[in-house]
């Protein structure tokens, strides 16, 4: 994923997209910091949070953007989330999130909201990248609130 990111900042360099180019070098930037950070060779995985992080952030910003009646900048904002967009997996319906939180309540045997951290824990790592957590956090307690 790395590589494709350089070469996208190449790519972005010749065909003289500075909105694209200033994107990628702050989501290259986040990755060295990590690698920096946490003296690790950020994996894939990684790659995929950072940039989950990144357009949260963004998204934060497009509304406090919106709200103060600056729509340029929100345009840019929203412009760099479907640039960053672009390197996430595919992401998954909502039946088949249920069907993976049903999964891993049933393999957990949870059934009250102790048991919710196990859960997470497994939809975390198997999720990652391909659904919001935040979200699924909420179905999960929904779930186990019953």
């Amino acid at each position: 994923m790395r590589s494709q990111i350089n070469n996208d900042i190449k790519d972005a360099m010749r065909a003289k997209d500075s909105i694209k180019l200033t994107t990628l070098r702050m989501l290259t930037a986040s990755i060295k910091q990590r690698e920096i950070d946490d003296k690790i060779t950020p994996s894939d995985i990684d790659i995929i949070t950072i940039i989950n992080k990144m357009i949260k952030q963004r998204r934060e910003s497009t509304t406090q953007f919106i709200a103060a009646g600056r729509e340029d900048l929100a345009t840019k904002e929203q412009a760099e989330i479907a640039m960053l967009e672009h390197y996430l997996p595919e992401q998954l319906d909502a039946a088949s999130v249920t069907t993976a939180i049903e999964a891993a309540i049933s393999s957990t045997n949870a059934t009250t909201m102790k048991d919710m951290g196990s859960v997470m824990s497994i939809l975390k790592d198997q999720l990652a990248g391909k659904a919001d957590i935040g979200a699924i956090s909420k179905q999960v307690k929904d779930m186990l609130s019953q």
